[in-house]
C-alpha cells in the first residue's frame, strides 16, 4: 500500500460509520462529492466515457442532498423558497447529473462481501464504479444494493460515479393510456417512479429535482448473517394480555454451519429480559413462535401505553461466537379495519373503523404531507413535526400518497407516541399503467417498502393511492370507467400485503369506490370513507354537514400563514398589496400554487380564502394584518367545528377524521395550520383543544337546543364538572358535573339556542387537570371586531 493509499484508509478508519444489524461494519460515504453536469443529448449518456463526448461542468456537492442545494451554494440559482424563484429552475429540468466520489475500501476477511448501499437515488441512474457498470436504479422511492465484491480494489482509491438522467425528458419515452391523461398529475410523472409532487401539485411547486437524497454506504457483509427478522403478532388476549408472537427468520450461512448454528431469541421490556428461547438453525428460512404472559400491549394515544419491547434475534455459533445480531422495537398489538363495501343508511349503514386489541379506535389525526420539497431536507423537519402532533394529540397520521416514503425515524417516533400511521403507496389522482413492465416496478416497490416497514407496531394500514378511484370519474366523464379492474391496486399491491404483511388492513384506494359503490353510479353518498373538499364554501354548508361517510380522510379549509412567514416567502414588494387593479401579484399567485407561469394569473386558491373571509365576517379587510387575522380565523372554526362535528357523532355514524394538514412543506398559501417555517396558525391551538382524549364540545342546535357533548376517547370512565358561559356578558349558562363511560361519549346537556351571535366559553375539569373550549353561536356573517373582541375576553388564543 503506497503512502497515499495508506493515509486514504486511515481516513476510511475515522469515518467508518457503526454497524447495521451486526452482519459486518458500514462506511459511510456522506459528505462532500463531485457533480458534473451538462445538457442531456437525444441519446441520453450513460457512461463515464461518453461524458467525454458533451460539454461538462462541475461543482461541488453534498450527499445526501438535492442538485438545487449546490446550484444555490455555487451562486447558479437563487433560493426556490423565496418569490417566484421556483420558475427558474425549469430549464434545469433537461441536464444530466453525474456524482462521483473516491474512497478507500478495508480488506475483507475470508468469505466476506462488499455491498454498495444507496438510501435514496433521485431518480433514473447507472452506477459505474472503477469504471465498471455494476447497475441502475429507476426508483427514488426506495433502497438500491449492489454487490461490489468484484469491483473493489481493498486497500486502494476508487472511484464512484452515479450518472442521472433527466426524468422529465426520460418521461417521453413512455406511451400512455387514455385514462392516465388529463388528470390532476402532470401526465409526464405517471410512468416514473419518482414522488408524484416533484411535477406539481396544489400544495407544492414542480420541483423536479435530482440528486443521491439519502445515505450511501459501502457494506461489509459477513459470510454468516440475518437478512431478515420479521415479527407477526398472531393473537391477543385482551383479558389475560397474553399474546402469542411469530418470529420469521431469514439467514445467510456457509452451508457447513447448519445443524451448528443456534438462533437466540430475547425480549425485553426497561432493561429486563421477559423471554429466551433458542432453536438450531437447519434451513435458511424459519420460524420461532414465543408464549407471552402478561405481556404489556402496544395502544394508540389515549387508549393506553405505546409499550415497546426490545427485540433480539442472534446467530451464535457452536463454539458461542456471536455470528451475527438483529435488534429492533416491536409493539404487541392486533389491528382490523371494520370496512363495507358501501355505505346505505339507514337500514344498512357504511362502516369503516379501526380495531386494535379488540378495542375500536375513534380517530382524530392529520396527513402528513412532504417535510420539503427538496427531499433531502426532510430529516430536519421530522422531530418539530412529530412533537407538534403529540402535542395536538393526534392518535392517527395519513401518509399521503403524493409524497415519498418515511424512514425509519419516522415510525420510531409514532411507534413511541402511540399514533398510528395510515400508509399511501406513492400513487395520487390518476389512473397507473397497466403494463407488465409498469406493474413489476411497483411490485418491486412494494416488497421494498413493505418488509422495510412491517415491524413498527404504529402501522396500521396500507392504502393504495390517493384519490385514484375518483380521478377517473374526473378525466373520463361521461365515460362509465370501473376502478375495480386496475391491476396495481386491485391486484398487484394487495397480492405483496397478501403474501408478506398478511396480518394488516390493505385499503385499494383512497376513497375506495368498490363494486358495489360502482355499480349504484359512484355517487359520494355510497362511500364509507371520504375526501370532503367539494366547493368549499360556508363551512356550515350542508356539503360538510350533511356528508353520509362515517370516517373522513381528507378536510380543511385556507387560512393565511403569519406576516413573518409571508415576509419570508416573499420579496419585500410583493408581500403588500397583494393585488392591484383587482389582479393578484405574480408571487401570491406563484405561492397559491401555480405549477406553470405560462398558465398566466391562475388565483383560484387565493380568491377561495378571500371568498371564505367574505362568507364569515361580510367583508374582505383591506389591510394585511386584519386580513391575516380574518383569514386565520375563519380556517381555525371552520377546522374545530369539521372536528367536533365528527366526535360529537362519535360511533354514532362517525369513526374517525383526519384533517388536512398539520405542516406545509414549502413556503405556501395553504390549508395546513402550521407553514413552513413552523409558525403556527390560529387553528393550530383551536384544533388543540378539540383533540383532548377527554372533550366537552357544543354541536349546532337539533330542535331548538344546542347539544352539549362530553366524548371519551379512553378506556376508562371519565368523570368532571362543567360550565358554560356567554363571553359576551359574562352571565351562567350551564354548570353541572358529568360522567362519561370508557370509549364513548354522552350528551351532558341540551342548552337553549340563542337567537343572536356571541361565544360561548366552555370550562371543564376532570380530576386536577382544567380545560378550555368555546363555541361560535349565530349565523354568519359575524361582525369582524366583535369576534375579535369575544376571542380576546375569552383569553383562550392569546397569540403564543
Amino acid at each position: 500500500m503506497n503512502k497515499i493509499s495508506t493515509l486514504l484508509f486511515l481516513i476510511f478508519l475515522t469515518c467508518t460509520s457503526g454497524v447495521f444489524a451486526d452482519s459486518g461494519s458500514s462506511i459511510s460515504l456522506n459528505g462532500t462529492w463531485e457533480l458534473s453536469y451538462w445538457m442531456q443529448p437525444e441519446e441520453p449518456i450513460t457512461s463515464p466515457k461518453d461524458m467525454q463526448l458533451a460539454e461538462v461542468k462541475h461543482l461541488s456537492a453534498q450527499v445526501p442532498g438535492n442538485i438545487e442545494l449546490d446550484l444555490m451554494a455555487a451562486n447558479l440559482i437563487k433560493d426556490p423558497m423565496i418569490g417566484s424563484n421556483v420558475n427558474e429552475l425549469r430549464k434545469w429540468e433537461g441536464y444530466q447529473w453525474c456524482y462521483s466520489k473516491s474512497f478507500v475500501a478495508p480488506q475483507l476477511k475470508p468469505g466476506q462481501q462488499y455491498q454498495l448501499f444507496f438510501a435514496g437515488i433521485d431518480c433514473l441512474a447507472d452506477i459505474w464504479l472503477n469504471g465498471k457498470h455494476i447497475g441502475k436504479a429507476e426508483n427514488m422511492m426506495i433502497e438500491h444494493a449492489f454487490n461490489v465484491t468484484k469491483e473493489i480494489k481493498a486497500g486502494e482509491s476508487n472511484q464512484l460515479q452515479v450518472i442521472l438522467r433527466s426524468s422529465v425528458i426520460e418521461g417521453q419515452k413512455h406511451l400512455l393510456g387514455t385514462f392516465s391523461i388529463g388528470n390532476f398529475p402532470s401526465e409526464e410523472s405517471v410512468f416514473i417512479r419518482k414522488a408524484p409532487h416533484t411535477y406539481g401539485w396544489d400544495i407544492l411547486p414542480r420541483l423536479v429535482s435530482a440528486g443521491l437524497w439519502r445515505d450511501v454506504e459501502l457494506r461489509v457483509l459477513n459470510p454468516a448473517r440475518l437478512t431478515d427478522v420479521h415479527y407477526m403478532v398472531a393473537n391477543v388476549d385482551t383479558a389475560t394480555r397474553n399474546v402469542r408472537l411469530y418470529t420469521d427468520v431469514q439467514v445467510k450461512l456457509p452451508f457447513e454451519k447448519f445443524d451448528k448454528v443456534k438462533a437466540v431469541y430475547t425480549l425485553s421490556r426497561h432493561g429486563k429480559e421477559i423471554y429466551k428461547g433458542s432453536s438450531v438453525v437447519v434451513s435458511p428460512a424459519f420460524r420461532y413462535i414465543m408464549e407471552i404472559k402478561n405481556a404489556d400491549l402496544w395502544w394508540p394515544r389515549g387508549y393506553g401505553e405505546p409499550a415497546l419491547y426490545d427485540a433480539k434475534v442472534e446467530l451464535v455459533d457452536s463454539d458461542g461466537t456471536i455470528l451475527s445480531t438483529d435488534n429492533k422495537r416491536v409493539g404487541l398489538r392486533t389491528i382490523q379495519l371494520n370496512i363495507t363495501d358501501i355505505n346505505l343508511p339507514p337500514d344498512h349503514p357504511g362502516k369503516f373503523c379501526f380495531i386494535v386489541n379488540g378495542e375500536p379506535i375513534f380517530i382524530h389525526g392529520t396527513n402528513w404531507v412532504p417535510m420539503d420539497a427538496l427531499h433531502s431536507r426532510d430529516h430536519s423537519f421530522v422531530d418539530e413535526s412529530i412533537r407538534m402532533a403529540v402535542e395536538l394529540n393526534c392518535n392517527m397520521i395519513r401518509c399521503w400518497g403524493g409524497n415519498v416514503y418515511e424512514d425509519h425515524h419516522f415510525f420510531n417516533l409514532c411507534d413511541e407516541n402511540g399514533i398510528m400511521v395510515w400508509q399511501d403507496f406513492t400513487m395520487g389522482c390518476t389512473f397507473y399503467p397497466q403494463r407488465s413492465s409498469f406493474t413489476q416496478a411497483l411490485e418491486e416497490e412494494a416488497i421494498s417498502v413493505v418488509c422495510k416497514l412491517r415491524n413498527h407496531p404504529s402501522l396500521v394500514l396500507w392504502s393504495g393511492n390517493n384519490e385514484d378511484d375518483c380521478a377517473l370519474r374526473w378525466s373520463l366523464q361521461p365515460f362509465n370507467i370501473n376502478p375495480n379492474q386496475d391491476v396495481v391496486s386491485r391486484k398487484v399491491l394487495p397480492a405483496v400485503i397478501y403474501e408478506f404483511d398478511p396480518t394488516r388492513p390493505y385499503l385499494p384506494s383512497s376513497p375506495y369506490y368498490s363494486q358495489a359503490v360502482y355499480e349504484r353510479g359512484s355517487a359520494d353518498q355510497y362511500l364509507p370513507e371520504n375526501h370532503l373538499w367539494g366547493p368549499r364554501g360556508y363551512y356550515k354548508d350542508k356539503f360538510y354537514t350533511d356528508a353520509t361517510c362515517c370516517f373522513v380522510s381528507e378536510i380543511g379549509y385556507h387560512g393565511c400563514p403569519n406576516l413573518e412567514s409571508l415576509q419570508k416567502m416573499m420579496t419585500k414588494d410583493a408581500v403588500y398589496p397583494w393585488t392591484k387593479n383587482h389582479e393578484w401579484n405574480d408571487e401570491w399567485v406563484t405561492k397559491s400554487v401555480r405549477r406553470f407561469p405560462e398558465w398566466g394569473k391562475t388565483f383560484d386558491r387565493n380568491n377561495l380564502m378571500i371568498n371564505q373571509v367574505r362568507l364569515l365576517f361580510g367583508e374582505v379587510p383591506s389591510k394585511l394584518d386584519d386580513f391575516i387575522f380574518a383569514s386565520q380565523s375563519v380556517q381555525a372554526e371552520a377546522m374545530k367545528y369539521f372536528i367536533e362535528m365528527w366526535r360529537g357523532k362519535k360511533f354514532d355514524d362517525k369513526t374517525g377524521i383526519v384533517w388536512w394538514n398539520l405542516r406545509d412543506g414549502w413556503p405556501v398559501i395553504s390549508d395546513a395550520i402550521v407553514d413552513y417555517y413552523n409558525s403556527k396558525k390560529m387553528a393550530y391551538y383551536f384544533i388543540k383543544n378539540v383533540q383532548q382524549d377527554v372533550c366537552v364540545l357544543i354541536n349546532d342546535a337539533e330542535g331548538g337546543n344546542y347539544p352539549l357533548i362530553g366524548t371519551n376517547d379512553t378506556r376508562n370512565v371519565q368523570s368532571g364538572n362543567v360550565t358554560v358561559t356567554d363571553a359576551s356578558s359574562g352571565r351562567k349558562i350551564y354548570e353541572s358535573t358529568f360522567r362519561i363511560p370508557a370509549n364513548q361519549k354522552v350528551r351532558i346537556a341540551s342548552l337553549p339556542e340563542e337567537s343572536g351571535q356571541g361565544i360561548y366559553l366552555i370550562q371543564y375539569q376532570i380530576g386536577n387537570q382544567k380545560f378550555m373550549n368555546h363555541y361560535l353561536y349565530g349565523k354568519a356573517p359575524f361582525n369582524l371586531k366583535e369576534y375579535k373582541r369575544l376571542l380576546q375576553k375569552t383569553g383562550l388564543y392569546a397569540k403564543k
